[in-house]
């Protein structure tokens, strides 16, 4: 089941849409409800991944001096 919700939108970004619409053979709404839901979903998996750090943060659950430095040797190239 879905519901109704009004939005309004800068002149640009609505014939932006209209012509996806059109080249996507979806409607405006679909696009926008997709577009939303999307940014919900991510939205959400990254408070979640805050809060889920916090608590680690607060228990003291950090990586050792050594876990980080072998890290940054794995992750950042020599020079030269």
């Amino acid at each position: 089941m879905s519901t109704t919700m009004t939005i309004r939108l800068e002149p640009d970004i609505k014939g932006r849409l209209d012509v996806l619409a059109d080249a996507t053979h979806r409607s405006k709404s679909w696009l926008a409800a997709e577009a939303i839901r999307e940014y919900v979903e991510l939205n959400e998996w990254q408070i979640h991944e805050i809060r889920a750090a916090l608590i680690e943060a607060d228990a003291g659950a950090f990586a050792s001096d050594a876990e980080v430095q072998a890290l940054t040797e794995k992750w950042v190239p020599r020079a030269g």
